[in-house]
């Protein structure tokens, strides 16, 4: 037999999969402002309280304003001091902040944007970091205390779009943007759920399809191999006996039982190719199908086993997978006959139909051993087979004795036969 190097995928350092918390050589860096954010909250505090003051420091001509910036930076001061705990607690520190800036505005400072810089990251942080019913309870509530305010310290027509219409406008900006930002953080979330869960998903198939595959490869050897074997057992027994008797009886069962070894090596070989290379699938040989019944029942013969062959209606195609599961099921079945069947005779009947055929392996033998129903690999095997393609299989005692084998099976098979086929 040719010997074809392995493949070792597991090896080549593409095929290790990816730790779902390993970075993307090419996703973007970690933001500064991610690594660091309270650091950016102290900035960001800074920034506004120097915006506050110098918006308590504005006033237009022909407009009376406060003789000094005290209070005005004070309440910005303590403004500032609360957002730093705003990605925390958005609603306490809007309700704070929004109550800071009225008393700011109640003692006749200009509701410039400058001025309103504090409460404009309040409501930021409420429209990024609470539900869309929060967001707009305490964004409408502070636009309307602002405006109120605004309009009973001033309750003349003077600047009038400054005091109403402005502050609305200003206030509005960060609930958009806040609330865009929460946005595209769920979508990200989103994103990055459903990559981690198809990493996932990718895993378990691989998993899956490597055990079914491995499955398969167990079931085709164990079949080729007890089959063979068995009757290559019976054979050499056979021969063993008549040796001293029958001397050229001997001799041709001897040449059976090559014949036997040599097509176990090659049924072997053909099983071991589904682990060849994608550029070898040419060179394997076909699988085996009820066209090779004859081949079979002849070896079991020469193990001394008559079996008899009774087909009802007109055979009908097999897909591939079908044809293949019928034959292997017939194999398992004839070696438990060759080893347990007490007459020596086991008799197969195939029953076309429609859409279905049914198989039928019967013999006079016990069940002991791999025939108890539901034991043994062989049982297994023949089940998983006839399950793999849409199909029902039974065995176990006959009520008037023996044992049997009986399965319904497709015409054509329920799953991708290209799979199911391979020897």
């Amino acid at each position: 037999m040719t010997t074809r190097p392995e493949r070792h995928t597991a090896r080549h350092p593409r095929a290790r999969p990816e730790h779902p918390t390993t970075r993307h050589p090419r996703a973007r860096p970690e933001r500064p402002t991610a690594r660091h954010p309270r650091v950016m909250d102290v900035m960001i505090a800074l920034a506004l309280l120097g915006c506050a003051t110098l918006g308590a420091s504005l006033s237009i001509p022909g407009t009376s304003r406060p003789s000094g910036d005290a209070p005005a930076v004070a309440l910005a001061a303590v403004s500032c001091l609360a957002l730093l705990v705003a990605r925390d607690a958005p609603r306490a520190v809007a309700v704070a902040v929004t109550a800071c800036t009225v008393a700011t505005l109640a003692q006749s400072y200009l509701p410039t944007p400058l001025t309103l810089a504090p409460l404009m990251m309040a409501l930021y942080w409420v429209a990024a970091r609470t539900d869309l019913t929060t967001m707009r309870v305490l964004g409408g509530g502070a636009m309307a205390m602002i405006v109120i305010t605004t309009v009973l310290d001033r309750p003349t027509t003077d600047l009038l779009l400054l005091r109403t219409v402005g502050p609305v406008l200003w206030l509005l900006l960060p609930l958009v943007g806040g609330h865009n930002a929460r946005l595209r953080g769920a979508y990200l979330e989103s994103v990055h759920a459903r990559a981690l869960h198809a990493e996932r998903t990718r895993e378990e198939e691989a998993r899956l399809r490597v055990a079914e595959e491995r499955l398969r490869i167990a079931r085709e050897l164990h079949d080729v191999v007890a089959h063979h074997m068995a009757v290559a057992n019976a054979q050499a027994g056979t021969a063993r006996h008549l040796a001293p008797t029958q001397p050229e009886q001997a001799q041709k069962i001897l040449d059976e039982l090559t014949s036997t070894t040599s097509s176990a090596l090659l049924e072997l070989r053909a099983t071991v190719g589904v682990l060849r290379q994608a550029d070898d699938a040419d060179s394997l040989e076909p699988a085996p199908g009820l066209h090779r019944l004859p081949e079979l029942i002849a070896a079991c013969e020469s193990a001394g086993l008559t079996v008899t062959v009774t087909t009802d209606g007109e055979p009908r195609p097999l897909s591939p997978g079908v044809d293949l599961t019928a034959y292997r099921i017939i194999q398992e079945a004839l070696t438990n006959a060759t080893k347990h069947a007490s007459d020596h005779e086991a008799r197969i009947r195939l029953a076309y139909s429609d859409s279905r055929l049914l198989i039928t392996v019967a013999n006079e033998g016990a069940a002991t051993g791999s025939a108890v129903p539901g034991g043994g690999f062989g049982l297994m095997g023949m089940r998983e087979r006839a399950h793999s393609v849409g199909g029902d299989l039974r065995a176990g005692p006959r009520p008037e004795g023996g044992f049997e084998v009986a399965t319904a099976l497709p015409l054509h098979s329920q799953v991708t036969d290209d799979h199911e086929a391979t020897p």
